[in-house]
């Protein structure tokens, strides 16, 4: 099991990792999730030996890393900018690493082998990888970090150089692979359709601290803070005040509307609130949100359709620009 303990790292003055906390336990696929600028990929080189933190401890299987360089940490790295070697073919590529570690000849050919067999790339050995796709040059990244064998593996935007096509096939592909292999593994990403994808634990990062951790189906549906449901892209965030309190809740004023919210934290009359509105319809007509739509785009087998007053909602059927239009949604209070 890896295990990160209150990593501390600044530049030139400027705090990026402010007592960050986690572990990964063996065949869990863990994401850190979060825009640019949020300490996740400086996180990731610092769990790989290639940076020091300033105070902190990253340890594996209770082992203290501190002292271990990166080489010698038994960790597989999988880069956005695929990182091979242009003059070296396919197999040559995946069996670099084990030939610096002078391993027997047959046993690095049983290992190049079986990895390109799993990224499905069995045929492609005297391939040049400069002929190959994007997707296939990442395969062949892929293949090279599981040749090693490692103990964990970690990603840094993988899939980021890719289209939307090809990065959805090789997510699925990756996830499959993580899952037999049973190998524990960090993906770091800035897409949340890829963490959700990936993960069996997500971990948000804001300004170089964890803002929210959480299995994916627990953080989509609790968000718990404004931030998070904003970065998330749940629906429409805004201020409200509350009022009185009602049975299993509190009623809440807005520009918005009033609303009557189910809430657990403990609030009183006049205390300011974040809501959050989610754009999918609900049919207990307890809350209601109405407005003149301005906009309408299709997404998939909905239509996103955005009102004036700045709130948009998710409606099976298109309606007219300027039509006003009263909807019941379901609404959440938020830290």
């Amino acid at each position: 099991m890896l295990e990160v303990q209150h990593i501390f790292k600044g530049y030139d003055g400027k705090t990026i990792l402010r007592d960050v906390s986690f572990s990964v336990e063996a065949g869990e696929t863990v994401c850190l999730l979060g825009a640019s600028g949020s300490g996740k990929s400086t996180l990731l080189r610092i769990v790989a030996g290639l940076e020091e933190a300033d105070s902190g401890v990253v340890s594996f299987d209770g082992r203290d890393l501190s002292s271990t360089p990166a080489h010698l940490r038994d960790f597989g790295l999988v880069f956005q900018d695929y990182a091979l070697f242009p003059h070296f073919d396919v197999s040559e590529n995946v069996a670099f690493g084990l030939k610096m570690r002078r391993l027997p000849q047959n046993e690095i050919a049983e290992r190049v082998a079986n990895s390109l067999e799993l990224v499905n790339l069995r045929g492609f050995e005297k391939r040049q990888v400069t002929d190959l796709s994007g997707g296939e040059q990442q395969r062949v990244a892929l293949a090279r970090a599981l040749a090693t064998r490692p103990r964990l593996l970690m990603f840094d935007e993988p899939l980021g150089a890719l289209d939307r096509t090809l990065r959805e096939d090789l997510l699925n592909e990756l996830r499959s692979i993580l899952q037999q292999t049973n190998i524990p593994a960090i993906y770091v990403t800035h897409d949340q359709e890829e963490a959700f994808a990936m993960a069996d634990r997500i971990l948000i990062l804001y300004g170089g601290e964890i803002v929210r951790e959480g299995v994916p189906a627990d953080v989509w549906a609790n968000p718990e803070s404004a931030f998070v449901a904003r970065f998330l892209g749940l629906g429409n965030v805004f201020d409200g005040v509350v009022r009185e309190k009602m049975n299993g809740g509190w009623k809440v004023e807005s520009g918005f509307g009033v609303f009557t919210v189910p809430c657990e934290h403990e609030h009183q009359k006049g205390d300011s609130v974040h809501l959050l509105v989610r754009p999918h319809l609900v049919d207990d007509g307890s809350n209601v949100i109405q407005g003149t739509v301005t906009d309408v785009i299709l997404q998939q087998d909905r239509f996103k359709v955005n009102l004036k007053n700045g709130l948009y909602v998710y409606l099976p059927n298109v309606p007219k620009v300027g039509e006003r239009i009263e909807v019941s949604v379901k609404v959440e209070c938020l830290v």
